[in-house]
């Protein structure tokens, strides 16, 4: 009898509790899901958009206009003036505005340079910036910098994006982690419990002192108590992940019950972020949303400073346009034409001298930013490169040690079904292979934040 019972003690520290069917959400469906229903993901994806309706509106500076201006006066039956002035606009690229009119005024109180003859006045002419305006305008930086604000929100929409991503996998791999720990402790309270079992019995049958079924079951109570605590923190864990668990329609998700973590993570892990690639030596940076979003600033910002630099420049508008009645368009006569100078030129510049100067400033910060960032991204990359590889030399060392403790554990069972051994180093045994495993658990999952970390350094959430 004794011996059936030391059997069926021995038998417990092999059972994992009861087998149940779980449907498994692998960590590469999880990130599809963040990626296409997340609202942080959505909206770092209307900036892209408002980009773009930015870069219509710097367009529409150069869309043709008409414009038609009409006045009219009447008192006590007198028509004092009635006066028409319509024109057909057309901006260019380099400031040149092409201009197309036609005026009809008359009135008996009309002033003399309104005069037109009676079938009314056509004009054609030119609008010629000799100096500001000429090489660039506001119209021209204005639209050059939206086509450049189209790569920055691109870039910043890849680094909120990733952002994201890297919060979405941290609290993932914070469920996986206790989701094992509640697995784990789940198996050593059946196994505590089988043993106390066991021992109350051999107590019964006089082949036990009494005092081992109290530290059996200390074993016992301390087990249930950290598979409590554990199940606590994995109830928080799944809280957690469900703040990234969105449908269609901002409709949020929770998980539920019978969903399980990736089982195969730690071999998945580099396929899915695609880390195998990122443990190259010397990574390029030249597609890196971070500095290409620092290189769009500097564009934008070298774009402002060229405005300023125009500025400097006196402002000289030189226009011509030729005139004719409507019914003699056809005959041209260099005699009839409206020209016009326009010049301006502040004598000490002081104003436009400073702002050049600020905008040089500034252009000169955003270098060395730029400078500084591709330095701080090689020296962070290959610090997230030796931790990764030193996480695997440590995964292999736990490995092994989790097999000798449990090799010292099997050992001491056998010397306690000899009655050469006791509850309490088996107790002790038991501990060292629990914290064993902890450990395991913890690198594993220090292993899976690491690689996160050097995909959110890369910054690619493609």
């Amino acid at each position: 009898m004794k011996s059936v019972v030391l059997g069926f003690l021995f038998l417990g520290f092999s059972v994992w509790g009861q087998t149940t069917i779980s449907k498994e959400l692998t960590y590469n469906e999880f990130l599809g899901y963040v990626k296409k229903y997340h609202p942080l993901v959505k909206s770092a994806n209307l900036q892209l958009s408002a980009a773009q309706a930015n870069l219509m509106m710097a367009r529409g500076g150069f869309d043709p206009k008409i414009e038609v201006d009409f006045e009219q006066k009447k008192f006590k039956d007198n028509e004092y003036y009635s006066i028409l002035n319509s024109s057909f606009k057309i901006p260019t690229w380099y400031g040149v505005e092409i201009k197309a009119g036609f005026d009809n005024n008359d009135g008996i109180y009309l002033n003399p340079e309104n005069t037109v003859p009676n079938q009314g006045l056509t004009s054609f002419g030119i609008s010629v910036p000799l100096g500001q305006g000429l090489f660039i305008n506001q119209r021209m930086a204005d639209l050059r910098k939206a086509k450049v604000q189209i790569r920055l929100s691109q870039s910043e929409r890849n680094l909120e994006a990733v952002a994201v991503l890297y919060d979405a996998s941290t609290a993932y791999f914070n469920w996986k982690r206790n989701f094992s720990e509640v697995q784990l402790y789940q198996k050593y309270v059946t196994n505590a419990d089988v043993r106390y079992q066991g021992i109350s019995k051999l107590i019964e049958q006089g082949d036990k002192p009494a005092i081992d079924s109290v530290e059996a079951g200390i074993i016992l109570r301390n087990r249930m108590l950290s598979l409590e605590d554990s199940k606590l923190k994995l109830a928080k864990a799944k809280l957690e992940l469900s703040n990234f668990l969105w449908l269609e329609n901002n409709v949020p998700l929770e998980l539920q019950e019978d969903i399980v973590p990736e089982e195969n993570l730690l071999a998945t892990i580099k396929e899915t972020l695609r880390t195998n690639d990122l443990m190259l030596d010397n990574p390029s940076l030249d597609k890196h949303p971070k500095i290409n979003a620092l290189e769009s600033k500097i564009e934008i910002l070298d774009i402002e400073r060229k405005l300023k630099a125009n500025m400097l420049l006196p402002k000289v508008d030189v226009g011509y346009s030729y005139l004719s009645e409507p019914s003699y368009i056809d005959n041209y006569r260099f005699q009839d034409y409206k020209i016009g100078v326009n010049f301006y030129f502040p004598l000490f510049l002081r104003k436009e001298r400073g702002s050049l100067q600020l905008a040089k400033y500034k252009l000169q910060d955003s270098k060395f930013d730029l400078d500084l960032e591709r330095v701080q991204l090689k020296n962070k990359i290959k610090a997230q490169q030796t931790e990764i590889q030193s996480l695997e030399k440590q995964r292999q060392l736990i490995a092994s040690l989790v097999k000798d403790n449990e090799t010292m554990l099997s050992s001491e069972d056998r010397l306690f079904s000899f009655g050469e051994s006791s509850v309490f180093l088996i107790n002790s045994r038991e501990n060292n292979l629990v914290s064993a495993q902890l450990s395991q658990i913890a690198i594993d999952n220090r292993f899976l934040e690491s690689n996160a970390s050097l995909f959110k350094i890369m910054a690619n959430p493609e």
